[in-house]
């Protein structure tokens, strides 16, 4: 049993071929969806609990259960912008373990933030530096593989901040992975592992 983490799937959003590298990888939003889901189950235990940081689907012409009835794990959804619509569409309780805007979770000793959204703060990121206990975390999604405004001012600024999505990851990973993709992503090494209090 694992916690993994991956945002931003899109699954059934054939426009997102156009707006990001991903017509490069897949012909049509098919192979894009069948793509992820094989990944997602190579990636993921029966056991293993997956938090997706927002934008699961969105415009999918085939219904959202019948993806989520594929994938394994136990899945928490922290919703992002083009969530709200499809979620009406089920019954969220038969799916997902929790589902919420922003959720808070300990892993080993480090304070995680999950948001759909990046933030210049999150709980205890202002004593990331200096954590005798592990540092804290800010895992989150939405800016794709672009790299805008907010790309620059993460790299430069957020070390502790991971972008978990499908663009950068892949599939589900776990944090020492996000934190790998997200290192050679930014081009920047991981935010330190332990310090001193001030």
């Amino acid at each position: 049993m694992a916690n993994k983490y991956l945002s931003d799937l899109h699954l059934g959003h054939a426009r997102i071929l156009e707006m990001s590298e991903r017509g490069e990888k897949f012909a049509d939003v098919e192979e894009m969806n069948e793509y992820i889901i094989r990944q997602w189950n190579l990636h993921v235990d029966d056991s293993d609990d997956v938090w997706i940081p927002g934008d699961f689907s969105y415009r999918s012409r085939m219904p959202v259960h019948t993806y989520l009835e594929r994938m394994k794990g136990h899945k928490h959804l922290v919703i992002g912008n083009h969530d709200i619509k499809w979620m009406k569409q089920i019954r969220l309780s038969k799916y997902f373990e929790s589902v919420s805007h922003m959720e808070v979770i300990k892993e080993d000793k480090k304070t995680i933030t999950i948001c759909h959204y990046p933030m210049l703060e999150w709980a205890q990121s202002r004593y990331a530096k200096y954590s005798p206990e592990g540092y804290s975390w800010l895992i989150h999604g939405h800016i794709h593989d672009l790299k805008g405004e907010a790309y620059y001012y993460i790299k430069e600024h957020l070390p502790c901040a991971l972008n978990a999505g499908f663009d950068i990851n892949d599939h589900p990973v776990t944090l020492e992975e996000l934190m790998e993709n997200n290192s050679r992503w930014y081009e920047r090494e991981n935010c330190p592992d332990q310090g001193t209090l001030p």
